[in-house]
């Protein structure tokens, strides 16, 4: 069983930056991918970022592209998401996700195991 638990979410004004931490814990820990989604009440859960454990290959959405970054640290089993030039927009739950098996990235349904979320919300 893995545990992933998010952290860094807070109220942050237009413009700033943000450092999102996703740590996992469990007996053994080797996925495949480790993703970022981010979801507003109402509206679908959506792929921020991803980045496959192994290698570090990284994923993006398009909307945050060039604006995001993801990150990992295999020794401490955290995975991390920095966030520049904020915008209103980007006020939503995030979620870390841990995918274990060969599959595509982009899709929630693929992942196995979320973290509880963290709350991140950018005024104008």
């Amino acid at each position: 069983q893995v545990h992933l638990v998010e952290s860094g979410g807070r109220l942050v004004q237009a413009g700033d930056s943000l450092r999102l931490s996703c740590a996992a814990s469990g007996r053994t820990f080797n996925p495949y991918v480790m993703g970022w989604f981010r979801q507003v009440p109402g509206k679908e859960r959506e792929f921020v970022a991803g980045i496959s454990w192994s290698v570090g290959t990284t994923y993006y959405g398009p909307t945050v592209k060039n604006r995001f970054s993801i990150s990992r640290d295999n020794a401490k089993n955290t995975v991390y998401l920095e966030m520049s030039s904020l915008r209103p927009e980007d006020t939503a739950d995030y979620y870390c996700a841990a995918k274990l098996y060969i599959g595509s990235y982009y899709y929630s349904s693929e992942y196995d195991y979320w973290g509880q979320g963290t709350q991140v919300t950018v005024s104008s």
